[in-house]
């Protein structure tokens, strides 16, 4: 019954995300943020759920904020592609993709298949291409 157990709000956030319910999302993802001590992959989610409520501006800060970062520290490059879905940016989102592919990121093996933030790119050549590069065959 900890209520600062960030995990919890984090899939709480994923969960008002799938059903639209972007404020609230918004709200746990915060929340995340600050109990996991700013774990990068929480700032992500944060970010991707700013995107894709309309919340440009904020969604754009937080990539530029995780870009800055991955200069000096590790950053998924999974986390970042994430945040280019959310705002539409494709092409963005493969190039960060296929950073991850090349950094053998952890989140490839475990999400990439299943998560609906990348619903927009099952279609895409590309993306079926990665997929099957990892190992998944479609």
């Amino acid at each position: 019954d900890d209520a600062s157990f960030y995990y919890a709000h984090w899939i709480l956030g994923f969960v008002y995300e799938q059903k639209k319910m972007y404020t609230e999302a918004i709200t746990e993802f915060k929340k995340a943020v600050e109990y996991s001590e700013e774990w990068s992959s929480c700032i992500a989610s944060l970010g991707h759920a700013y995107a894709i409520s309309g919340k440009t501006n904020e969604a754009n800060r937080v990539l530029n904020e995780l870009i800055e970062l991955s200069k000096n520290q590790y950053i998924s490059s999974y986390d970042i592609a994430t945040i280019y879905v959310g705002l539409g940016e494709i092409d963005e989102a493969m190039i960060w993709l296929e950073k991850a592919f090349a950094q053998r990121d952890g989140y490839l093996g475990g999400w990439i298949n299943v998560d609906p933030r990348l619903n927009i790119l099952r279609s895409d050549k590309r993306f079926v291409g990665l997929l099957k590069r990892i190992g998944f065959e479609k």
